[in-house]
Order: structure tokens, then C-alpha cells, then sequence
């Protein structure tokens, strides 16, 4: 195997002091922009510094995309570029005597393997294609040398790179022009667990012009001498730069991992201890590829492409909301660059949105464009009712005119569908569920009485039922559970105790229905 070349001198722990926290010295003129391009790898330079920082880290690295993206080709220039014995798979079709040879008792009474060219125990990387379209039997047999580089119990002291490729699982209704693959089945949640990234690769149609060109009138030549040292360089400077990246931000990126996985799980991506330790070191180790590549990049930037190309649902077929995903993200690392003591830490500490729009609506110090974001929020987060609750108590208490203008209307909207009653004629079949719907309304405002607080629901009701949030058995429940528990816990704090800005207590009138 080819000795990768040292490392061009770098950065030092005793170089600390004079440089900025998160900046990188300048690097050797090899590690200049477009590492993957002299491996003749066209359109990926955005992912190219998550690919240096798995090949840093040596961690699995599962690459999805679509047939023809330059997968399979990205892993061997880089086996080859590194000097790699390697072995390739294809997970559909080989078996497990492919990969440990074909057993042979010994004298002793044990079993040895007779190895082919193909087998896996000389290896020091491993590519597994096609994944997602192995048999379960296979899966589980490839499981322990992605996880812990071992097979049949036994180490696999030679390998370093366990890497695997697979297309997008196989969609039920797939959008127009979007390629489906059948046979292409999602990946157990467990087995998506061990791969450190989990990386979409670029697709031809978001490529630039000038790289689709560069593709469609590619050669086929071998990278060059230099070319292949100057990733062995770039891994090693990414190594060491990730050592001082973890000295002076190592605190920050913790805290703003713990924040990301927080907002997360609350997008419906539950993620694993094992995932956040290695969101901590991906972070890390990105960053430190980012600055290499180019000096002065933001932590916050590189964080963003760590995170999104190590979320393990990819590779198990379940959606998620990327852009609140982003927004999570940022709001994370808000948080992290905050001074212990400022009062907005607290606030982006707070969990639920309801008392995080209640405390942004005392705190001068936010800007407008801050405040009303956490405000709208919270009345995003919330079902009908409680989200009516809450716009009521913005215009109530005078904070409609703390924040932007599209806000303050939404507010007044749901402030109006508490405050202002109205005569609610409507037709509705004698069967179907509005009228289950509307039966339910008309018992609900049977039974308010008296209590001001309910007879607010009075307006609510009807006005929801209007808008069609109520429309079916069981949404009228739901939404006096939500209005209850929002006004209690607007009632319960203390900042619900300020007085409406014009010192006046609002009159409501009740809605006038016909049953």
C-alpha cells in the first residue's frame, strides 16, 4: 500500500493564541480549492468538505442519490487517491462467501476460511453498493463490519473506510419526473444509526451549466500524482485542524448539538445519543475542512452542512421539513454564542413556544424582526384554539404593536374570532359529519354558564366552525382542550400580569347562533 504523504506544516496548539477562534491559518497551496475536481469529480463542491471530514474521521459514510450521480466513482478515485486495498460490493447480489471466503476445517477442529481476491480481511476499505436493495439476511450480515469493522466475531484489524451507496428509497406515489426506485428499500433505523453522514449527493438537475458541460465532455484519465497527495494532505490538516477547532468552540458546538437534537425531536426526527456525540465530532471535523478549503468560513454555515448531511431518516424513506430543520438550527446556535447571563438565552432556552412568545413580548432588548418571529412561532405551533388564545392575548395585553405589521394582523384576526360576535346562518345536511360537527358545537355552548373565560368560546365556536377547523366530530373537544390549556398557561405566569398598553380591559361580545 502507497504511504500517504506527511502533512505540509500547519497549525499548533502553540500557534493558539494569536489566531481567531474559529479561522484557519492559511493553507499549503495543495489544499487549494476543488480537491474532488482533480479527481475528476464534477458538481460536488459544496459536499466536498463533509466528504474530506469522513475520510478524517473515518467514520461510515452512506452516499443517496439517484442512478448516474458519480457515486460508485467518487469512492474509488478516493480508495485510489489514498492508495487503498479496497474491496467492492454489490449488496443484491453477493454473498457471504464473497466476503469471508469459503470455510475449511483445519487439523484442530476449527474452521479457517480460504481467501479469494475478493475477500474482506486484507481490506482497508470496503464499499457496499446498492445497500438499500440487500436481502434482510445480508443486511444483518454486513451490519457488524459498518458498525464495529468486525465479521463472524472476529476484527478486522486492516480496515479504516467502511463506505456504502444505495438509491433514494422507493417512494408509494413519487412527484412528477422524480425516478422510482422499486426495488430500493429503506434502511432499517438501527443500521442507518451507524453511518457517521448520511450524504445526499448533487443530482444533475441542480448542477450549474458550466459543470453539466465540464460531465457531458469529461475523459476518463487518472488523477494525477498531486492530485492524489493533496487529499492525504487534506485529511491530515483536517485532523489537526479539528483539534483546535474542539479547543476553542468545543463548548459551543456541545450546546448547540443539544439544542439540534431538542428541536429535532420535535420535528419528528428522533435522534439517538450515538447520533448526537457523532453530530458533535462531524460539526467539528467539517468546519475543520470548510476553513482549510477557505479561511474566515462561518461555524454556522459549516455546522448547517454537517447537520443536514448527517440526518439518519434519509436513508430510512422518512420525510422531514429541511427548512425548519434549518431554522432550528440557526435558532440552536443563537443560543450557543449567547453569554451565559443574557436574558435571551433563557428565552431561546425555553421550551414550550407559548411562554417563549410570552417572555420575547417583555424583552425590549430583542429586535422587532426577533420578536415577531417567536410570536408567529408559537401561533404556528398550536392547534385551533389555543393559537385563538394566544393571538387574543397579544391584542389584549397591547403587544400587537410590538411586532411587525403581518403579525400584528394575524393576531388581530384571531383576537377578532374571540372578541366579535356575529349571526352564524348556515345549511347543513341532516346527515354527514358537519352536522355531527355542529351537534357537538351547539352542546358546548349549552354548557359555558357563566364563567367569563368560557363564554370567550361562545365567539370561538361558531367562528371556527365557519372556517372549517371544526368540521368533523371530535374537533369541537380538541379545540376547547387547547383553548383551556393556553389560557391557563397565560393566566398562570407572570407575565400575563401586564395591563393592555391603553390601560383598558376589552368588552367582548358573545356570537348570536341559531341551532
Amino acid at each position: 500500500m502507497a504511504t500517504p504523504a506527511p502533512a505540509a506544516p500547519h497549525a499548533t496548539a502553540a500557534d493558539a493564541p494569536a489566531r481567531a477562534p474559529l479561522a484557519s491559518a492559511s493553507p499549503p497551496e495543495a489544499l487549494g480549492h476543488g480537491l474532488l475536481r482533480q479527481l475528476g469529480i464534477v458538481g460536488f463542491d459544496r459536499i466536498e468538505p463533509v466528504v474530506i471530514a469522513a475520510l478524517a474521521l473515518e467514520t461510515p459514510l452512506l452516499l443517496i442519490g439517484a442512478h448516474g450521480t458519480a457515486k460508485s466513482m467518487l469512492l474509488s478515485r478516493l480508495a485510489q487517491a489514498l492508495g487503498l486495498a479496497w474491496r467492492h460490493y454489490n449488496a443484491s447480489l453477493v454473498n457471504y462467501d464473497d466476503l469471508i471466503g469459503y470455510p475449511l476445517p483445519a487439523d484442530d477442529g476449527t474452521l479457517r476460511f480460504v481467501q479469494t481476491p475478493a475477500s474482506v480481511w486484507d481490506a482497508e476499505a470496503v464499499f457496499v453498493d446498492e445497500l438499500s436493495r440487500a436481502r434482510p439476511d445480508m443486511l444483518n450480515r454486513l451490519f457488524p463490519i459498518i458498525h464495529e469493522r468486525m465479521v463472524q466475531g472476529m476484527p478486522l484489524p486492516k480496515l479504516r473506510y467502511r463506505w456504502a451507496a444505495m438509491n433514494p428509497p422507493a417512494k408509494d406515489e413519487p412527484s412528477a419526473g422524480e425516478a422510482s426506485y422499486l426495488g430500493s428499500e429503506p434502511l432499517d433505523a438501527a443500521l442507518a444509526d451507524r453511518f457517521g453522514f448520511v450524504l445526499e449527493v448533487p443530482a444533475w438537475a441542480g448542477m450549474s451549466e458550466r459543470d453539466q458541460q465540464a460531465i457531458i465532455t469529461s475523459h476518463d484519465i487518472e488523477p494525477s500524482a498531486d492530485a492524489c497527495r493533496a487529499v492525504s494532505e487534506a485529511i491530515s490538516a483536517t485532523r489537526s485542524e479539528m483539534e483546535l477547532v474542539i479547543e476553542y468552540a468545543g463548548t459551543a458546538i456541545a450546546d448547540a448539538v443539544r439544542e439540534i437534537v431538542h428541536h429535532a425531536t420535535a420535528l419528528g426526527l428522533a435522534l439517538s445519543g450515538r447520533r448526537a456525540a457523532m453530530l458533535y465530532r462531524n460539526i467539528a471535523a467539517v468546519h475543520a475542512a470548510a476553513v482549510i478549503r477557505a479561511p474566515g468560513t462561518d461555524i454556522v454555515d459549516s455546522s448547517w452542512l454537517a447537520v443536514a448531511s448527517s440526518v439518519p431518516q434519509r436513508a430510512e424513506g422518512i420525510a422531514f421539513d429541511a427548512t425548519r430543520l434549518m431554522m432550528a438550527h440557526t435558532t440552536a446556535w443563537k443560543t450557543a454564542r449567547l453569554d451565559a447571563g443574557d436574558p435571551r438565552r433563557a428565552l431561546a432556552c425555553e421550551r414550550d413556544p407559548v411562554r417563549r412568545a410570552m417572555r420575547a413580548t417583555h424583552m425590549p432588548q430583542l429586535a422587532i424582526q426577533e420578536r415577531s418571529a417567536y410570536v408567529a412561532d408559537a401561533i404556528a405551533h398550536l392547534p385551533p384554539g389555543g393559537r385563538q388564545a394566544l393571538g387574543h392575548w397579544i391584542v389584549e395585553h397591547g403587544h400587537a404593536a410590538a411586532v411587525i405589521a403581518p403579525v400584528a394582523e394575524q393576531c388581530a384576526a384571531l383576537y377578532a374570532q374571540v372578541a366579535a360576535g356575529h349571526d352564524l346562518n348556515q345549511s347543513i345536511a341532516a346527515t354527514g359529519p358537519a352536522h355531527d360537527a355542529w351537534r357537538e358545537v351547539i352542546a358546548a355552548l349549552a354548557k359555558l354558564g357563566s364563567d367569563p373565560d368560557l363564554a370567550l368560546l361562545s365567539n370561538v365556536l361558531p367562528s371556527l366552525f365557519t372556517a372549517h377547523d371544526i368540521a368533523q366530530a371530535g374537533d369541537t373537544a380538541r379545540v376547547i382542550e387547547s383553548w383551556r390549556a393556553v389560557r391557563a398557561l397565560l393566566s398562570s405566569s407572570y407575565l400575563a400580569d401586564a395591563a393592555p398598553a391603553d390601560g383598558r380591559t376589552r368588552r367582548t361580545r358573545r356570537a348570536r347562533v341559531t341551532p
